[in-house]
Parts: structure tokens; sequence; C-alpha cells
């Protein structure tokens, strides 16, 4: 895929570049749209209950990687049953005159992957793409991230929130219409921005841990924006709500898609206006500061904590802070 130049340090997050051209105006062509799916210079880009196909490979986030991960795209000409039996179908975009487009197979059980004609010698697997992500191809996994996250929001709005009326897709899976006249409302792709937010304190970083992630994981603190409110009071809210701590100086990152389900993260800095913590427990199971030696420890896997995914944001903003010295 061609890399267009960087508008800013958020084409460096996993699952942002900006490889395709979304091609809006091309989306109520009826026509145009039927002729590329009929193209051998198109794309289907499967999806079943939020897995993604890849090849796994045999490579480990973290470890030496000599077959790693790979996006499996199927050329749409030739898989015209997983077309014909795709859920929804979303134009996904053009990367130059090749079309992508986004099916939806999670209608039965998980579809025989040997009748998907796609690249020779792969073994294809629907896959979390959250384990996948690290080690794909950033543009492929952009582009998973966008089918995962679209098709996502068709299953969460099959029917009219005013009416209850199920609902028909309209422009080529970027609407959502209510067919009852006395309703009529449109639904358009909907995200939940989401703040999260590296906190400093002199030479150290506030970390928590949720009880549920695995054993010493460690990440930022993160929490959803609330109707009415600014992203930056948002960031200083969920940091008192979570570790009572006070911040001031919020500082925008980058952003990162999310589509874990349907997320856009948000990424700050903040300093801390002190090192006291009052642990919420309903919320973190442990919050504490970290020096930067125990962070570059982690980092390197030779300490007792572990940080984020590198799939993540959290990490990217816990290694610019490292960057920074």
């Amino acid at each position: 895929m061609t890399e267009p130049p960087p508008l800013s340090p958020s084409d460096r997050n996993f699952f942002a570049p900006r490889t395709l051209d979304r091609a809006a105006h091309r989306r109520k062509d009826a026509a145009w749209i039927a002729a590329r799916m009929a193209d051998p210079t198109s794309f289907l880009v499967p999806v079943w209950r939020s897995r993604n196909l890849i090849d796994p490979g045999d490579g480990e986030p973290g470890m030496a990687v000599t077959d790693p991960p790979a996006a499996i795209l199927l050329p749409a000409s030739e898989n015209r049953a997983a077309l014909e039996r795709s859920e929804e179908t979303v134009f996904l975009g053009l990367d130059g005159d090749a079309a992508y487009f986004a099916i939806d197979l999670s209608g039965g059980e998980e579809p025989e992957v040997e009748t998907l004609t796609g690249v020779a010698g792969a073994r294809p697997v629907f896959s979390d793409l959250r384990f996948a992500g690290p080690l794909l191809d950033k543009h492929h996994g952009n582009l998973l991230a966008y089918a995962r996250g679209m098709l996502t929001w068709h299953r969460r709005h099959r029917f009219c929130g005013a009416c209850g009326t199920p609902t028909e897709t309209r422009d080529t899976g970027h609407l959502r219409v209510c067919p009852n006249p006395d309703c009529a409302q449109h639904q358009f792709p909907r995200t939940d921005p989401a703040v999260i937010m590296l906190v400093t304190h002199g030479d150290r970083c506030l970390l928590g841990r949720q009880a549920v992630w695995p054993e010493g994981m460690h990440s930022t603190l993160a929490g959803f924006v609330e109707p009415g409110e600014t992203l930056e009071a948002a960031v200083a809210r969920e940091v008192f709500e979570e570790a009572g701590v006070r911040v001031a100086d919020v500082r925008y990152h980058s952003s990162q898609p999310w589509p874990f389900p349907t997320s856009l993260m948000l990424g700050f800095f903040a300093t801390a206006l002190d090192d006291t913590i009052a642990l919420n427990d309903q919320e973190l199971e442990a919050a504490a500061w970290f020096d930067r030696a125990t962070i570059e420890a982690a980092a390197r896997g030779e300490a007792g904590i572990t940080l984020p995914r590198p799939v993540s944001i959290a990490r990217r903003l816990v290694e610019a802070w490292l960057e920074q010295g």
C-alpha cells in the first residue's frame, strides 16, 4: 500500500496509518460498486465474530520473528460465495485502483477457511487482532482494524434506537436507515472517544493495573469522555477518580483508532500536583509511581512488571516519555 507523508505523531501508532482513500463519493454509486466487486484487483477483508483472517506465522511479540503473521486478503472475483453469504458488506476504500470490502461471515459456525481462496501457501485462521496486530504490516493492521470496527458498528445497530424497527443498510455500509416512515432516523458509524494519559511527577510516572489483566501488567490510566466534558477535563477527572491524584498541564500527544470494540483513544501527558495516591479499588487493583530506570528495565523484560502491549497507544506514551529522557 502507498504510504502518504505523515501528518502528525498519530501516524506512528498501530492501526492508524493513512493508507486508504476512503472514496466517500463512491459509496452511493451502485454501478461502480458492483463493478469493483467483480474486478480481479479488488479484495475482501473477512471478519468472523470480531476476529480477522490472518496467517499466524510463528512469531510472538517480543521474540525474534522469522515468519511473522500476515493479513489474508481475498481476491473478490475468486470468492463470490464468501461475498454472497456475507451478513454485511462495507466498502472500505481504494489503494490506487484496488478496492477493499469488509465482509461479515459471523452468521454461522467458523467458516471452513479452506474454502476461501486467498494467498497460495497461507495458513488461514480467524484471530484476535489485539494479539496479531503488533506483528502485522502496519498498513494491513490499519485495514483489518477498520474492517473490524465497521462491522462491529453494524452488529450493534441492527435496530432503530428510537422506535425499535430493524434498520437497513445504505451507502455500501456507511449508513443505516430506519424504514419506519414515522421515524426514518439515519444512523452513521460512531466511535466512542476515550482519553488515555501518562501522568508524571518529577522523574516518575504513574501506572495502574486491573485485576483482569495478565499477571504483572501495568498500564497508563484511561476512561471514556462524558457528555458535556472537554478532553482535558476528562483526563483530570479520570485520574482523580481512579488514583486520587490531581493533575495540571494536560498536553495532547496523539490518537489511535481502537476497534475493541469501537473507540478512539486520545493520548495525553499530564503533570501531577503531588504524588499522594488514594486508590479507588472499584476501578483499579493497584497504582504506583515508577522511576525511569524501572520502566526502562520493564521495556527490556527485566523488571517485576510488564508494560502494555506494543500495539497500544499506552505503550507509545510510555516509550515517548522514555525518549524525552
